[in-house]
């Protein structure tokens, strides 16, 4: 695997003391200098919440919770001011010809991307795993997407990397391909080759926007993996909030520095579908996020989320019973997500015991297993502490209680698509019993979140291989044949 050079990490003030975040610098002075307002928000700094909800989040928050246009803060459509400030740094910080801060989450990311380079009836390629935004993109669009099918990693119940002869094959036999999207890495940590992949799209002329969502760190350490951005890739989408420490909806939208995307357009979309009342707190967390993870004490903090996951993957793997994803095998994964599973328990069950027996929250539960992410702000004595929890759980008896828990996660199937998304989510459309649905052609979207990827997509033909994992609903929205 290509890993990132020392001396580029060092070309974007990695491993300085130099921190400067001109949008948090700015909200610390519009905190310090109160003045009369008489524009939105209404609870004016504050003034007119309910004091337990102050309580909860604090004062101060209040007292910065404002938007743009207001306080010389600039606008973040069009960027102007302190706000284009710090996204202009985030760009360089990231190595890209444009980079967009996002306050609705990378949802908005991919449906401006959707809307800024798909016309209607484009026919463009689709990883099977894609979140549903990517999907609902596709509807919103009109365009005619193929799917493309990741590996199964049957054993774990997930899907895995792309398989670059597989694209190949698909855009070698269909000249009128628009655009390729493409997720990595999986929600799991699974890490396909970009770097093949974006050659391929290049030597058919053919854009590549990749939903990194779950890489947000990559382009600061090393021992991770390289960003797309650094790969080839036209276009990158990356979920701050996930793993880079900013706060929840906070998202970045990168055009790569050799984009072949029309950076105006995609502006242009983001106008029309992000909020026009965006938060400056989150704004400024994006500021402070790549602020930090470029500086010296961002790194430390990436080396320490490094040096949990090893320690823990290695001794949980020595535990009989215990399987880590990417231990042992040819499975490349970003080693900050650590997969596992313990024999003779669902994910579900083992989510269950940790969170009900030893008050341990995990991210997600799958079938066979569950997510474990090693984040920048762990310690070692948590990981010490899960790791007893889980060698107790591998050497007691515990009962598997799967039929308590009904819910599954997305079957591992190739879509039958019938009706382009579009078609079926708008067509004239009856509710069935979930039993009488197959055969049916689904009208609705499906998707358990997280991780967000659809169990039933508009236009797919319902099986009865997908039964199991709709458990939660007792009727399906299908097309009125």
């Amino acid at each position: 695997m290509e890993r990132l050079s020392v001396s580029f990490k060092n070309s974007i003030e990695l491993k300085t003391n130099n921190i400067y975040a001109p949008l948090v610098e700015r909200l610390n002075e519009y905190k310090n200098s109160p003045c009369t307002g008489f524009h939105i928000p209404g609870h004016n700094r504050g003034n007119a919440v309910l004091n337990s909800f102050k309580e909860v989040i604090g004062s101060d928050a209040l007292l910065v919770d404002t938007t743009d246009e207001f306080d010389n803060l600039g606008t973040l459509h069009p960027a102007s001011g302190t706000i284009k400030e710090a996204m202009d740094l985030a760009s360089k910080c990231y190595d890209s010809r444009r980079t967009f801060f996002i306050t609705s989450g990378s949802t908005i990311s991919n449906l401006a991307l959707a809307f800024g380079v798909i016309c209607p009836e484009d026919e463009i390629i689709v990883a099977r795993n894609s979140h549903r935004s990517v999907l609902t993109g596709t509807i919103l669009t009109g365009s005619k997407p193929s799917w493309l099918m990741p590996k199964k990693l049957n054993d774990w119940a997930i899907y895995g990397s792309i398989c670059p002869d597989e694209l190949e094959f698909k855009l070698k036999n269909n000249n009128k391909v628009k655009f390729v999207w493409v997720t990595n890495p999986t929600y799991e940590g699974v890490v396909s080759d970009i770097k093949k992949i974006a050659d391929i799209c290049h030597k058919y002329d053919v854009p590549l926007i990749v939903d990194e969502a779950h890489g947000s760190l990559w382009n600061f350490h090393d021992e991770l993996p390289v960003s797309a951005l650094k790969l080839g890739a036209d276009a990158v989408v990356h979920s701050l909030h996930k793993t880079g420490g900013a706060m929840t909806q906070s998202s970045m939208l990168h055009i790569g520095k050799n984009s072949r995307l029309d950076e105006t357009k995609i502006e242009h979309a983001l106008k029309l579908l992000h909020t026009t009342s965006p938060s400056v707190l989150l704004l400024a967390s994006l500021d402070a996020a790549r602020a930090n993870l470029s500086s010296k004490q961002g790194y430390e903090l990436i080396q320490n989320a490094i040096n949990n996951a090893r320690f823990f993957r290695t001794q949980a793997s020595k535990i009989d019973g215990v399987s880590v994803l990417g231990e042992n095998s040819d499975i490349i994964t970003d080693i900050t997500k650590i997969f596992l599973k313990v024999k003779g328990l669902t994910g579900k069950r083992l989510e269950s015991v940790l969170e009900l027996d030893f008050n341990i929250e995990i991210e997600s539960a799958s079938d066979e297993g569950i997510l474990i992410l090693s984040n920048i702000g762990n310690t070692r004595a948590e990981f010490e502490y899960l790791l007893a929890a889980i060698t107790k759980i591998a050497k007691e008896d515990y009962p598997d209680l799967s039929h308590l828990e009904d819910v599954k996660f997305m079957p591992l199937t190739e879509p039958n698509v019938v009706m382009t998304p579009r078609e079926a989510y708008f067509f004239k459309k009856i509710k069935v019993k979930k039993e009488d649905s197959i055969g049916k052609i689904a009208a609705e979207v499906i998707a358990l979140c997280p991780p967000g990827i659809s169990v039933l997509l508009p236009g797919e033909i319902i099986t009865k291989e997908h039964l199991p994992y709709l458990s939660e609903y007792s009727e399906i929205e299908v097309v009125d044949e």
